[in-house]
């Protein structure tokens, strides 16, 4: 089968990978905004393109437990660092953000106050911090039980990404609802609302 034979060139495939990948991604989008190939407004389109990563690889992240209860499919091994990557690049979107579009620690403070999306969208980097800094096997050995609740708090995270995304873009463009999408069946599979259904 297909399955068995992705679950065992996985077990062959370490993680780390993941991290170079991402790394060289960011380091490309960089690039390009330096030297025009983002177009003519660099800043706002890295910014866009440092948030969607971040939000494919968070939903990328959700998909690893479906697929594996659902599917049989074990990628178990590449979540952390899908997420610890992800938390990277909502890093860089907001640094760009900061640094190179507000440039003033004083009006980033108030747009977090006056500005919906901004505000939804810090909630959202807030929550995924104390899930990067325990993204280690320190962590998780210390933490136990409670690390596995702890770590719950990417439902919230994402969702609220998504939220800042939708809210963030102008007219009706189809990947922020996409996005949005995804991430409600991916709960409802998680609560196995969508099993219950079918059953009733």
């Amino acid at each position: 089968m297909i399955i068995d034979r992705i679950n065992r060139a996985a077990r062959k495939i370490p993680a780390w990978p993941v991290y170079i990948v991402g790394s060289l991604w960011a380091g490309w989008l960089f690039w390009l905004g330096l030297t025009g190939g983002l177009g003519p407004e660099p800043i706002n389109a890295l910014e866009r393109e440092y948030g969607s990563t971040a939000l494919q690889l968070l939903v990328a992240g959700l998909c690893i437990t479906p697929l594996r209860r659902y599917a049989g499919l074990n990628l178990i091994k590449y979540r952390r660092a899908l997420g610890v990557t992800a938390f990277f690049f909502v890093l860089a979107h907001l640094t760009i953000w900061i640094v190179l579009d507000v440039q003033s620690l004083s009006r980033v403070w108030e747009d977090i106050l006056k500005r919906p999306y901004v505000t939804i969208g810090m909630a959202s980097f807030v929550l995924l911090v104390p899930l990067a800094i325990t993204s280690n096997n320190i962590s998780v050995r210390r933490m136990g039980a409670q690390w596995r609740l702890l770590h719950k708090l990417t439902y919230p995270a994402v969702l609220l990404g998504s939220v800042h995304f939708i809210w963030l873009v102008k007219g009706w463009p189809i990947e922020p609802f996409v996005y949005f999408g995804a991430i409600v069946v991916l709960f409802a599979v998680r609560l196995d609302v969508i099993q219950r259904m079918s059953r009733g």
